[in-house]
């Protein structure tokens, strides 16, 4: 999650040790409501005591997973008087690195406040040096924070730092998105409206249907039949997620939790009678089809990603969103009424160097359900 950090940056110039009474710790429990409030006020420019519905959504998130320990969790300064002016949470995901088995921590959102916060961001900061660290990365970080991570010896990765969106009902797409700004253009009756300009529109210019790809299919699948056809089709990728069963059904879970976005959907695209890819999205009717994963058999990407497209406009979406994926580019890039845009940096610190050296020559597989994509912290609160 982006973070303002000039108090961070100002702090991490200090060239002379800092003198500090505080020390880092894991996140606890009894931290939430601290934390729930200093989230609040330094995302969402609010003061005083979160809702419950935020913090039941911290715990929730971050002490809920199969995989949570407090060495693998969140991390807060604790400023030695009682209270907690910086912290970053954090969420274990466990990855397949060269046939190892590493959790690493997907950093969600990293948190200062005023003078105490700023040494306590700066502690945070030189904790999370790649020396440190077996993986640590997050997919959403702001300028600053991407100089930071790259100043620990991280790396940006540019591709996965985009996202895609590709529309299929150009002028209700242009609401919605507007309405990001105006929330009177995405409601239900102008949206009714647009959904007629755009059936004209779709008429006379074909190029914005997507076209299926010849010979294949697409049926609706479980989790389970999704993440069974997905493990094999991420074995070209060196560094990729395990999603052992219990991982990944408590992500599909948390992910469910994300209604603003719509429900979780799994499709398996089929050709000569056998999968050749699947894909994972959170769909709101008529809306958004927020795309987390599409995953494909090896030189299968074409077929894939069109059939895709055309199945999610045949169910009546009015646009689809994702993250790039390097393997994806060319294929996702032959569509039409499709754009790219700057989403916040794709940044990853490790101390390892076959995972550095497989992240710089994108031989990794990170993104939806393996990041921050489902998050209601990106949409909520």
């Amino acid at each position: 999650m982006k973070a303002d950090l000039r108090e961070l940056e100002t702090a991490t110039t200090i060239e002379r040790p800092i003198r500090h009474p505080g020390s880092l710790r894991p996140m606890e429990r009894r931290d939430i409501p601290a934390v729930s409030s200093l989230f609040s006020k330094i995302f969402r420019k609010r003061r005083g005591e979160a809702g419950t519905d935020l913090q039941q959504y911290l715990e929730a998130t971050f002490f809920g997973s199969p995989l949570y320990s407090p060495e693998h969790g969140s991390v807060v300064y604790d400023d030695g008087a009682g209270g907690i002016a910086s912290a970053i949470l954090a969420l274990p995901m466990e990855f397949s690195i060269h046939g190892r088995r590493t959790v690493g921590k997907l950093l969600c959102a990293f948190m200062s406040d005023g003078e105490a916060g700023a040494v306590g961001a700066a502690c945070l900061a030189r904790a999370m040096r790649a020396a440190r660290q077996d993986m640590c990365f997050s997919d959403n970080s702001s300028p600053v924070s991407a100089d930071h991570w790259v100043a620990g010896g991280g790396v940006v990765l540019p591709i996965q730092s985009l996202e895609w969106q590709r529309s299929f009902r150009p002028v209700t797409s242009g609401a919605i998105r507007a309405s990001r700004q105006f929330p009177a253009l995405g409601s239900r009756m102008l949206l009714g409206v647009l959904g007629a300009v755009d059936r004209v529109l779709r008429r006379r210019r074909p190029s914005v249907k997507p076209a299926s790809a010849s010979g294949c299919t697409t049926t609706v699948i479980g989790a389970g039949g999704f993440v069974g056809c997905a493990r094999p089709m991420m074995e070209r990728f060196s560094v990729r997620p395990v999603w052992s069963t219990e991982e990944f059904d408590w992500l599909v879970g948390i992910a469910a939790k994300n209604q603003s976005l719509g429900d979780v959907h799994f499709r398996k695209v089929t050709a000569d009678g056998r999968a050749i890819g699947v894909f994972v999205f959170l769909g709101k009717a008529n809306r958004t089809a927020t795309v987390l994963n599409v995953l494909c058999q090896p030189g299968r990407e074409f077929e894939v990603t069109a059939e895709m497209f055309a199945c999610l406009d045949r169910e009546g979406y009015a646009q689809a969103v994702g993250a790039a994926q390097p393997f994806l580019m060319n294929a996702i890039s032959r569509q039409r009424w499709l754009t790219f845009r700057h989403r916040g940096y794709f940044c990853m610190v490790t101390r390892h160097g076959d995972l550095k050296d497989a992240a710089l020559r994108n031989d990794l597989y990170i993104g939806g359900l393996a990041s921050e994509s489902w998050s209601r912290l990106l949409t909520d609160f």
